[in-house]
């Protein structure tokens, strides 16, 4: 019995297909050696025929290609300027704040703005503090 491997990267995953494609293993057969590795949920037959047959093309990248898309631009800046446009009127909506802050997405201003009302509601009382991370939020003790 082998080892298992518990949350593989996609790339790792990846470049073991590509090394056991490289020395011609068949498909079926490189889908039961990563279901005996990595675990049931590692990748779907369908997923890795498409990975054979990229590589097959003469792909060589393991990793995700970028993809097309609003880049995430949250700073202390912006933070503020959020903070300062709910302290002018305490009656916004959301879609006011995505007129007056287009940089921001209104998924984004949304999540922020919830934990702004909870973290104002929760600093009265002295039990949390919101702080914006770059991709997600997170509360901290105080």
């Amino acid at each position: 019995m082998f080892k298992t491997i518990a949350d593989p990267a996609d790339c790792e995953v990846r470049s073991v297909i590509r090394f056991l494609n490289a020395n011609n293993v068949k498909q079926t057969e490189i889908q039961h050696q990563l279901l005996e590795i990595y675990s049931e949920n590692v990748m779907t037959d369908g997923m890795v025929r498409k990975w054979v047959r990229q590589f097959n093309d003469g792909r060589t990248n393991v990793h995700d290609e970028a993809r097309s898309g609003r880049p995430f631009v949250v700073n202390d800046g912006l933070v503020a300027k959020v903070n300062e446009k709910i302290r002018e009127n305490r009656r916004f909506t959301i879609r006011m704040l995505c007129d007056e802050l287009p940089q921001i997405s209104k998924t984004v201003l949304h999540e922020n703005v919830k934990l702004i009302i909870a973290s104002d509601d929760d600093a009265k009382n002295g039990v949390q503090q919101a702080v914006f991370t770059s991709g997600a939020s997170s509360l901290k003790r105080i």
